[in-house]
């Protein structure tokens, strides 16, 4: 039986299309009612609060204030500051970008009809999966979130599974607490049953998709000098 030819070259256009179908999904994820996923919640919480008081305050501004701020945080975990920051920094603020037209040009409003919300959870949960298995599968910077996570493993020596439950768990708490302090009430709409949902989805949908996409691409760089360029001074 003839193997299949996979198509190669797909490193940077991965990161491209991981970035903007995962901003896609977490604008049908936030547009079902039914809650974000754990790390995106503390964005959406502060966006939920702030924006009515400081209308630029979008829901992708927050994504990549929130992401700055954690990168920050990180360097003095890390002892110093990685010129490769400054690019995980710019990734947000191109998700964070997409973001914002994915909801204008969708809208924010939940809609009535239940089977409508259910649509969008189940859509948004799938393309972010998606996406993410596209950017596990490129060189390129990915967002503040999974530089957290990588950065404090290789630091520390911590098995990487663990830091991120660790990471997501405490995403929530401070998405809990934020919406108490900053509400007074718990709101199903941030975090509810589709919070909880993609918690249990997500990581079987991303080995899916991977295996799925392994099956038809190479993930190699499409420009390999820039591919140097970039190990050679970021990496």
């Amino acid at each position: 039986m003839t193997e299949r030819k996979k198509i190669p070259g797909m490193g940077e256009p991965a990161y491209v299309l991981g970035v903007i179908l995962c901003a896609l999904g977490v604008c049908f994820s936030a547009k079902s009612g039914f809650g974000v996923s754990m790390v995106v919640a503390p964005a959406y919480v502060l966006h939920c609060k702030l924006e009515p008081l400081l209308p630029f305050f979008s829901f992708g501004v927050a994504e990549y204030v929130l992401q700055g701020g954690l990168i920050l945080l990180l360097c003095p975990f890390v002892g110093r500051f990685k010129k490769k920051f400054l690019l995980s920094f710019g990734t947000a603020v191109f998700y964070g970008v997409v973001l914002d037209f994915w909801r204008m040009l969708f809208g924010t409003e939940v809609p009535n009809e239940l089977w409508q919300r259910a649509f969008f959870c189940g859509l948004g949960g799938c393309i972010t999966a998606f996406a993410i298995a596209l950017l596990l599968r490129t060189y390129l910077p990915q967002q503040g979130y999974e530089l957290v996570v990588k950065e404090l493993s290789d630091r520390y020596g911590w098995a990487m599974g663990r830091v991120k439950w660790i990471y997501d768990m405490s995403s929530l708490v401070v998405a809990i607490l934020l919406i108490l302090l900053l509400f007074g009430e718990f709101s199903f709409s941030m975090i509810g049953a589709g919070t909880l949902l993609l918690t249990l989805v997500n990581t079987p949908l991303i080995a899916g998709f991977g295996k799925l996409l392994d099956r038809f691409f190479v993930f190699t760089p499409f420009f390999p000098r820039f591919h140097g360029f970039f190990q050679k001074h970021f990496d």
